[in-house]
């Protein structure tokens, strides 16, 4: 009985689907299915749900999906057959309120991921703040340290879009040779190239490249969120010091700050390319 009442639910919602202009699909998990005591040893999405996505998506009429879930799903099929996805996570007693507004385009999304989005279980535990030795890409000619898929995620920590495009310029690094305990100031370029106001998060990062202990291939040390209009240009500005030089070290058990070489980049991810470096220098 219950079987044949959720083929029937199933099938209503497709045949919905083919009579709308759009579809606005929710898929996702309940708050219960993540969480302390929650673990689960896949990431799909629960039940027939990717079944049904792929049914409506095959009606050929636009779809956007809602995703509402508190830890990252296997989504690598929507993210290449689906327009539009929202990440909604578990947002509470407004939510639907607050996603209706993204929706209709009353508010703008700016939201950028706190996490790397795996593309499915196999690629746990993976995170862009990575040592060397942790990703065998570019070695000896490996491309992904997988046979069957890139080691790249599908997301990358602080990506997000929204209803604009941004773009990052002409960085420039005030004192690119600071002495041990100097601060290093920095500034560039953020501009809404789009055709509407938009909100966007341009973040820095840094990799020391060598020190008293390997260090990670990228960390978030700074970030500001700018609202621009259709055409306007902003100049950001940050200064990296004490609190965004210093690492814990395991070997001195106390704070350091290295005499040491660093890269940094300044972008909308953390796959930034804009690139520029500083010397830290006794």
């Amino acid at each position: 009985m219950e079987r044949a009442q959720a083929k029937q639910e199933f099938d209503k919602a497709v045949e919905l689907a083919k009579r709308s202009d759009v579809v606005v699909l929710a898929l996702g998990e309940l708050a219960m299915m993540s969480g302390e005591l929650a673990s689960q040893s896949s990431l799909d999405l629960p039940g027939r749900q990717q079944e049904l996505m792929e049914a409506i998506a095959a009606t050929g009429k636009p779809v956007v999906l809602v995703l509402v879930n508190g830890r990252p799903l296997n989504i690598t099929w929507a993210a290449s057959h689906i327009p539009a996805i929202l990440e909604a996570w578990h947002p509470g007693n407004e939510g639907g309120n607050a996603i209706a507004d993204l929706l209709f385009g009353d508010a703008n999304p700016g939201g950028k991921l706190p996490i790397t989005w795996p593309r499915s279980e196999g690629q746990i535990p993976t995170y862009y703040a990575h040592n060397l030795t942790h990703q065998p890409e570019g070695g000896r000619g490996f491309t992904s340290r997988y046979w069957d898929q890139t080691g790249a995620p599908l997301y990358a920590f602080g990506y997000g879009l929204n209803y604009s495009k941004f773009a990052v310029s002409n960085l420039k690094v005030a004192n690119g040779s600071v002495k041990l305990g100097g601060k290093v100031d920095l500034a560039v370029d953020v501009e809404n190239t789009g055709t509407r106001t938009g909100d966007d998060v341009v973040q820095v990062y840094i990799h020391q490249r060598a020190g008293r202990a390997s260090r990670p291939v990228r960390e978030l040390k700074g970030f500001e969120k700018v609202t621009l209009k259709a055409g306007e240009k902003k100049t950001l500005h940050f200064s990296l010091g004490r609190n965004e030089l210093t690492y814990w070290s395991q070997a001195s058990r106390d704070w350091v700050r290295d005499e040491a070489d660093f890269d940094l980049w300044v972008g909308l991810d953390s796959t930034a390319t804009l690139h520029s470096e500083f010397h830290i220098v006794q």
